[in-house]
């Protein structure tokens, strides 16, 4: 009797121990099973079977000077805690030194010793991202996004334009992206004016090269700052001004580099247009309206320029440009106002033709390298940033701390906006999330609608939208070939054209020598470089 009761009690715990296993595979409950890891060798199974999320990731990527301000690695941000929380996946973060970032990307890549996960600009390497693919540094991703990234694949469903941009020439997708997903944040900076200044002189914001030229010489002889002294700098020219928003060559309708009309591309210094803008701000600089250190000023010389209440117009962020300049200057002087001024234009009414914009990919993104031993995985796992939980974490934090639901409006705490630690806003963002840098997620235009906190920040954005700028390079991938024959060339051609063109303005070169200039540009491949880019744009527009 005793032995059939043993038996009955053997049998009803081996029955309990099948039912347990049953209902811990989720089979028949209708209650999706978490997906996190727990195997120690990398990855654990999803409730279907399926791989999971990987356990650990070794993942390369530049530290934001702002996390850098309170964090010793990017484990400190808040949305990546939540993130492991979720996945189960620990992150050993690898950053390179500031400052070294591009020898530090080289020299890892050649020795071979690679991460799991490398975020970088993989646009603008060195044969482009279809050479680091067929070199073996990294993996094609378009059959595993298909397959095993969801949220990235709705995404590109709906957003052709964006599967346009972050394939290559060759087809492949080469990296998670960050997606500038709003018209809104492609565009954030421009020509800053201390409107204070205007008020007392009694002139309108600028918006032509004559308006532009009234204005400076205004501020040079009207004593505007109001200290009885002649230390105003009308005019600070940068490399943001040159470069990126093209605020004075822009009313030419060129670049200080390469552009395109209707298709065709150009280098803008050799163009006659160019010479025009040289005699326009060799003459400025001639009368002192320009800067007469603008090549040596730094962003240290720069700070100390403005908050001194000596520089009347420069070249700027929304944020740490116009919104931190306010802000501190308020400080000594209620009566400073800063103010986004128009893309120049030669004629009065006209269309701005060029300014500030950004594309909507711009080369950065997460690449999964040849070293990852679980690439589904780690697929799974960066796809979960594009899904809405993923939204909500990188662009706001975690609701309740950095942000609360108001409305059904993500709005950032005063843990953000007003930091009882005394930390900036992009430095008590970036303990929380990634939205004021980069990151593969989709930015959301909440997150700028109130970094933008100021009134003149969002008129600023606006003004500086106004521009065409259809004459702007789309972000374009020459071939390894290519690639190399390129360097080559512009390495030689931008040092030459460097050190012209500021003896062109500083007038130790008269404009004179510029037809010479262009001969020698010519002379070191000019045509060539040309070609290149050329067959480059044009695969751009047969994707």
């Amino acid at each position: 009797m005793r032995t059939i009761r043993i038996r009955v009690a053997r049998l009803m715990i081996s029955m309990l121990v099948v039912v347990m296993i049953a209902g811990c595979s989720g089979g028949g409950s209708g209650v999706e099973q978490p997906t996190g890891s727990t195997g120690a060798e990398g990855t654990g199974a999803a409730a279907n079977g399926e791989p999971g999320y990987p356990a650990q990731l070794t993942y390369w990527v530049s530290l934001n000077p702002n996390a850098s301000a309170t964090m010793q690695d990017m484990n400190g941000i808040a949305a990546y805690q939540e993130m492991e929380k979720l996945t189960g996946t620990k992150l050993k973060f690898q950053h390179p030194s500031a400052g070294q970032e591009t020898d530090a990307f080289n020299i890892m890549v050649s020795s071979g010793n690679l991460p799991d996960v490398v975020e970088y600009g993989w646009a603008n390497v060195s044969g482009g991202p279809d050479k680091a693919i067929s070199d073996g540094t990294i993996i094609r991703l378009n059959e595993l996004i298909e397959e095993h990234a969801p949220h990235l694949s709705k995404l590109l469903n709906e957003h052709p334009e964006y599967q346009k941009l972050i394939s290559t020439d060759g087809g492949n997708i080469y990296v998670f992206p960050f997606i500038r997903g709003d018209e809104y944040l492609l565009t954030y900076n421009g020509i800053i004016l201390r409107e204070d200044w205007l008020e007392k002189l009694q002139l309108s914001v600028p918006e032509t090269i004559d308006e532009w030229y009234t204005v400076l010489t205004a501020f040079k002889t009207g004593d505007p700052n109001g200290n009885g002294q002649a230390d105003e700098i009308p005019l600070l020219l940068d490399l943001d001004m040159t470069n990126l928003n093209h605020a004075f060559i822009g009313a030419w309708g060129i670049t200080t580099g390469f552009y395109q009309v209707d298709g065709k591309v150009n280098y803008g210094p050799i163009q006659p247009e160019f010479k025009s803008y040289l005699e326009t701000m060799s003459k400025w600089y001639a009368e002192g309206l320009i800067d007469q250190d603008y090549a040596a000023t730094d962003g240290t010389l720069k700070d100390a320029k403005v908050t001194n209440n000596q520089l009347g117009a420069f070249s700027g962020y929304m944020g740490s440009s116009l919104g931190r300049y306010s802000e501190l200057m308020l400080k000594t002087n209620p009566d400073v106002k800063l103010v986004g001024a128009p893309n120049v234009v030669l004629k009065k009414g006209d269309t701005p033709i060029l300014g500030q914009k950004d594309s909507a990919f711009t080369g950065v993104g997460a690449a999964i390298t040849k070293a990852n031993k679980f690439p589904v995985e780690t697929v799974k796992w960066l796809d979960h940033k594009y899904g809405e939980e993923g939204h909500m974490l990188f662009n706001f934090g975690v609701e309740g701390v950095s942000y609360d639901m108001k409305e059904g409006y993500p709005t950032y705490t005063e843990q953000v906006m007003k930091n009882p630690e005394g930390l900036s806003i992009t430095q008590a963002m970036s303990k929380y999330n990634l939205a004021s840098y980069s990151g593969p997620f989709v930015q959301d235009r909440r997150y700028i609608e109130q970094y933008s906190a100021l009134p003149q920040q969002k008129a600023a954005i606006e003004t500086w939208m106004q521009a065409d700028n259809e004459r702007l390079m789309p972000i374009i991938s020459p071939t390894a070939e290519e690639s190399t024959r390129y360097a080559s060339i512009m390495n030689d051609i931008q040092t030459y054209y460097e050190e012209m063109v500021n003896k062109f303005i500083m007038g130790v070169e008269p404009i004179s020598g510029f037809d010479q200039f262009v001969q020698t540009v010519q002379g070191m491949g000019i045509e060539e470089a040309l070609q290149i880019q050329q067959a480059a744009l044009d695969r751009f527009n047969s994707r």
